[in-house]
């Protein structure tokens, strides 16, 4: 059984779902038996590439939030993720293109180090603030997640697996995904968002039975 999960790498909600996802999938019988994919989604594919931006800024101009509205989520955001063992330090945080970085992934997907890769790149982005948006960059944490310096950096300078992230996100797209994480299982059923591990393993198991999931 295949769980087709779209995400983007400053989602801080998709680094959460990835780890509730986790739990959920330890407590299903069949566990070995469920291949992830984890496929490109941009939450703003329109940023300038090369270019970054302070990240509540962002957020105050998308959402017409005030500082201290945005400083509020982040604090709640923090210990949501403190609660799933996740270390978030979101002030000061940049924010930018993601397709050199979901470029990284699919590179990753085909060498088997995709979980490794996106692991990487969160707990970089999250936890280190270390920039995902250069290239030199995205080849350091490539070739800490174990992909080989040469390839990346080959794949990175080109334009490399763009063609496979603009399907991923075509499919998303067709799909009606309109925020992430978005997870679909044996291609057939949806969860929307970072549910808890109850829910991914209930969804899990309706799948396997060919029951009915209903997302939310």
């Amino acid at each position: 059984m295949i769980v087709h999960v779209w995400s983007d790498i400053v989602c801080p909600w998709c680094y959460v779902g990835k780890r509730r996802f986790e739990r959920g999938l330890e407590r299903f019988p069949q566990r070995d038996r469920v291949e992830v994919v984890y496929r490109s989604f941009q939450l703003n594919p329109d940023a300038p590439a090369g270019q970054t931006s302070d990240r509540q800024e962002m957020l105050r101009r998308k959402y017409r939030l005030t500082q201290e509205q945005v400083e509020a989520l982040d604090a709640r955001m923090v210990e949501t993720a403190k609660a799933e063992g996740l270390e978030y330090h979101l002030k000061g945080t940049r924010t930018g293109n993601t397709l050199d970085a979901h470029r990284l992934l699919q590179l990753a997907l085909d060498e088997r180090k995709q979980h490794a890769a996106l692991e990487r790149l969160y707990r970089a982005y999250f936890t280190e603030q270390r920039s995902i948006f250069e290239h030199e960059p995205l080849v350091e944490l490539g070739v800490e997640a174990g992909l080989d310096p040469s390839k990346t950096r080959e794949a990175l300078a080109g334009d490399g697996y763009a063609d496979r992230v603009a399907l991923d996100l075509a499919q998303a797209r067709a799909i009606g995904i309109g925020g992430v994480p978005f997870f679909v299982i044996d291609e057939k059923y949806g969860v929307s968002g970072a549910q808890s591990p109850e829910v991914f393993a209930d969804a899990l198991a309706r799948a396997w039975s060919g029951g009915k999931t209903n997302g939310s």
